[in-house]
């Protein structure tokens, strides 16, 4: 899965990542799918998600993600998370009113109890997600250019 070539951190440092990355993962998940139960929801867990990438960089250097998360994958992503939550908002509005619940509503404190907010958590954590990963990736491949120079 991942090399252990020359670049990146020390061996812990890898170790403890691949131990690691997985469940902030896997946290960041859970806090987009239970956002509407709890604190939380498509920001934070997008910020999470993004955070976890970038757990991955920091430790095995730039080359690991931009091998699996191109430059068009990304801006793909992240466009596709602002295409899904304005047409949640735009189905509601043919609806009657703008993010209108066109879903129907479940029991207080079910997984699938409110409508449409989970389904915004998704599109915002898409979005946000992979807007900050893009955002760090900038930096990250400016800052190299820049020492190149």
């Amino acid at each position: 899965m991942i090399d252990n070539s020359k670049t990146g951190m020390s061996l812990i440092v890898k170790t403890i990542t691949r131990l690691t990355v997985g469940l902030i993962l896997l946290f960041g998940i859970y806090i987009v799918l239970h956002g509407h139960l709890s604190p939380g929801g498509g920001f934070a867990g997008g910020v999470i998600i993004a955070l976890s990438f970038v757990h991955l960089m920091l430790a095995f250097g730039k080359e690991v993600v931009t091998s699996k998360i191109s430059k068009n994958l990304a801006s793909n992503l992240e466009s596709i998370g602002a295409l899904m939550f304005l047409s949640i908002a735009a189905i509601g509005f043919f609806g009657g009113s703008f993010f209108l619940n066109i879903l129907k509503k479940g029991e207080p404190f079910e997984l699938f109890s409110a409508g449409t907010i989970p389904l915004s958590n998704l599109a915002i954590s898409l979005k946000v997600g992979i807007g900050l990963l893009a955002i760090f990736l900038a930096l990250v491949i400016l800052e190299g250019a820049k020492k190149e120079r």
